[in-house]
């Protein structure tokens, strides 16, 4: 397998020099190797619209600013070291589990939209979709605390695709449940916090619940919801669902990441295993096994 680190920079560099009506199109032509992320959409997706729909980067303002972000990412190394950090993470990820299939992973890493509220304000200037085999997709604005988490943040979806990418473990949308969202999230985050630590690994709209109990038994009730179009308020909180239409159900910006970690740290106190050799385990076993040891009392 390849994991391939698309360099986006230049690309976006012209697209934002570009006069305005060529933008769209020079877009779509940065974002079409990531088409196969919407592969389970029904009909035809426009790109760009997605683009703008995930806070991407503007095509009709913002030009210096943007520019002078693209800059930062630039000098960070934004690309090589989320290549790196990909590779040393898909290594230690084989010795736990020797025998994982492993898909070919395309990289994609994008400007953010400092414009938009949503993406600054709740969601802290970071986005990322690592759900789909075969596509990582990072959107980000570089506050210096996003620069700090990019291995960690690449990592934490890298263990979204490898979940989903072994064929153990099925993403199916007409069965799946919050519950296994939730613990994806925290398995993910404890994958990344396994190699870089809890200040760097935890996702950041989580961490300001980690130990609110209210918030973590609201989360435990909706655990056996299923529909993906409920999932947004349970997992991203009423914030995001709101943005994308969807109903509020009571919980702040990142309730299913907190309770995802403590679920998740519950279980790998009570057994013992480490982040990476509990990859495809069962998300029922993991919600069991945590109450049972009492992670609903945890704080």
């Amino acid at each position: 397998m390849t994991i391939t680190v698309l360099d986006t920079c230049p690309a976006i560099r012209e697209i934002l020099r570009a006069a305005p009506a060529d933008r769209p199109g020079l877009l779509r032509a940065v974002l079409e190797p990531a088409a196969g992320m919407y592969r389970y959409f029904p009909g035809e997706v426009d790109l760009v619209a997605m683009h703008r729909m995930s806070s991407g980067f503007p095509l009709d303002r913002d030009e210096d600013r943007c520019l002078e972000a693209l800059g930062a990412l630039r000098d960070a190394d934004a690309w090589g070291r989320i290549g790196r950090a990909l590779e040393d993470a898909l290594a230690v990820q084989l010795a736990a589990t020797p025998g994982l299939a492993v898909p070919d992973i395309t990289v994609l890493l994008v400007l953010g939209d400092p414009g938009d509220e949503h993406f600054t304000g709740p969601n802290l200037g970071m986005t990322a979709n690592g759900s789909v085999p075969g596509h990582l997709f990072l959107t980000l604005w570089p506050y210096p605390e996003n620069l700090a988490r990019l291995e960690a943040t690449a990592v934490h979806e890298l263990n979204h695709n490898l979940r989903y990418g072994s064929g153990s473990v099925v993403w199916d949308p007409a069965t799946v449940t919050v519950g296994e969202h939730v613990v994806s999230e925290g398995l993910a985050d404890a994958f990344a916090r396994q190699l870089y630590g809890d200040e760097l690994g935890y996702t950041r709209i989580g961490v300001p619940h980690l130990h609110d109990d209210a918030v973590f038994a609201k989360v435990v009730s909706g655990l056996g919801v299923t529909g993906m179009e409920n999932f947004t308020a349970w997992v991203h909180g009423d914030a995001t669902a709101v943005r994308y239409g969807a109903t509020p159900v009571g919980l702040p910006t990142g309730a299913g990441y907190a309770a995802g970690n403590r679920l998740v740290d519950a279980y790998l106190a009570a057994t013992g295993r480490t982040a990476a050799e509990a990859l495809l385990v069962d998300s029922r076993e993991v919600v069991e096994t945590a109450l049972r040891v009492g992670a609903r009392d945890r704080s």
